[in-house]
């Protein structure tokens, strides 16, 4: 087995993110997306015996309720996983359930297989976030304290690597799918449509067809290489570093762990004033990261090809932002780095505001916005993780405080895209809701300044 600190385990650690990071940028924000609203734009569906006139807002509660689901469940799972000491068994059976999901979603056809889009996107959500839970509670168990700002950036580093290889890959496949055997004849479409159809129509149809079929290949792309690169993770992660023994009424007593670690996270300030500051940053950087291609989209009516692009352009910035703020961290000290960061995601907020589809060159602002935003979305989303690493107690229970972590993102998030979208709603301007996110920034500096110095935290 290897041991905590080896360069060999740490990189099996963090090419998880290589694995899964693909679901995130292909499935959360790339092509699925744009797959779901060409299938059911103007369309309306029906699920669960409701007749939906407005399809997006299916999509968004299917996520909103996959996030409650992982809050809900992943501290009791937690609290099971450390009693037991299995971690990597509640991991692996995530990320199965993650990559198969999103496998299947290739039988999501059109509007009358809507069933199977939703499902299982549901599905690939909760196999995806709920595995992120236990493969973050290893960080403490596979890297010393002054390693893990740069072991978490590392992760975060091949993450984005992994998933802008695979999304040039997929985006090569819908844009030019007759170069990877995606044709869809002419004859195909006019027999399919009727024989009604011209040809210049019917040519369409098959271009459409074709980039449609992969779009779906993309989808089993996706849990493919999910699920074959965690192999790698899962070779290398020890499997019950802590030798536990657990006894028959093991469920119980996982609960009970839930309720120990619980009442200790209450009782260590500094601890439970990093939680609150995590709160309120996520629920400016969550909700921003979700609704950046919406804003682009309908605020400034930007094409979709310079949303891909801008989505491509923050990856690759923020690979860079993770590397550099790592180094920065141990230069300055966690806190210090973090204030930068979120002073970065304030001045975003305020540039969104001032950006208007009137003005001249507004996609060029726009990907401006674009680096500015990956250059600290992957620093703080890198140190929020090692800080709260650093900051936990010595225990053998890492799973379980790391899903109190998990559980405080997953709410900021619902609250996050609540109050954007109540925001817009009583402004009708994204701009205004854009600039109200700065507001929980502000308070996250606030809060976050009031932190102690520890040890490991300076």
């Amino acid at each position: 087995m290897l041991k905590i600190g080896d360069k060999k385990l740490i990189s099996g650690w963090a090419f998880y993110d290589w694995a899964n990071s693909v679901y995130s940028l292909v499935i959360s924000t790339a092509v699925f997306p744009l797959y779901y609203s060409a299938v059911t734009d103007g369309k309306i569906v029906s699920f669960l015996g409701f007749e939906w006139d407005h399809p997006d807002s299916l999509y968004s509660y299917a996520l909103s309720f996959s996030f409650l689901v992982v809050a809900f469940i992943s501290p009791i799972l937690s609290g099971i996983a450390d009693y037991t000491g299995s971690k990597k068994k509640f991991m692996k059976f995530f990320c199965w359930l993650g990559g198969l999901s999103v496998a299947s979603l290739y039988f999501f056809e059109g509007i009358d297989t809507i069933w199977i889009g939703i499902i299982f996107t549901i599905l690939a959500s909760i196999g995806f976030w709920a595995s992120l839970v236990f493969y973050n509670a290893y960080l403490p168990e596979v890297a010393h304290p002054e390693q893990q700002d740069r072991t978490s950036a590392k992760g975060f580093i091949y993450g984005y690597a992994g998933s802008v290889i695979l999304l040039l890959i997929n985006l090569g496949m819908i844009m030019f799918p007759g170069m990877f055997g995606f044709d869809i004849s002419i004859d195909q479409a006019i027999r399919t449509n009727g024989t009604e159809l011209e040809i210049a129509e019917a040519l369409k149809v098959a271009e459409s067809a074709a980039s449609s079929m992969a779009s779906r290949i993309s989808f089993i792309l996706v849990g493919v290489w999910w699920i074959s690169f965690a192999q790698i993770t899962f070779k290398r992660l020890p499997n019950d570093v802590y030798n536990k023994k657990p006894k028959e009424d093991y469920i119980w007593r996982g609960f009970k762990e839930l309720k120990v670690v619980a009442k200790e996270v209450m009782n260590y300030p500094t601890l439970k004033r990093f939680l609150i500051s995590f709160f309120l940053l996520s629920v400016g950087v969550q909700t921003i990261i979700l609704m950046a291609a919406i804003f682009g989209s309908s605020e400034l009516g930007l094409p979709a090809m310079n949303l891909i692009l801008t989505i491509l352009l923050v990856q690759i910035v923020a690979i860079l932002g993770a590397f550099v703020f790592s180094r920065l961290s141990e230069k300055w000290g966690n806190i210090k780095a973090l204030k930068v960061t979120i002073c970065i995601w304030m001045l975003v907020c305020f540039t969104a505001f001032l950006l208007d589809k009137n003005q001249e060159n507004v996609d060029y602002y726009f990907y401006g916005l674009g680096i500015m935003l990956g250059f600290v979305q992957g620093a703080i989303q890198s140190l929020t993780r090692s800080t709260y690493s650093k900051l936990l107690p010595v225990t053998e229970d890492h799973a379980t405080y790391f899903s109190f972590y998990d559980v405080t993102e997953k709410i900021a998030i619902v609250l996050g895209t609540f109050v954007y979208g109540l925001l817009f709603a009583i402004t009708d301007s994204m701009q205004w809701s854009v600039l109200c996110l700065a507001i929980f920034f502000l308070a996250s500096f606030i809060v976050l300044s009031t932190l102690k110095k520890t040890k490991h935290v300076q």
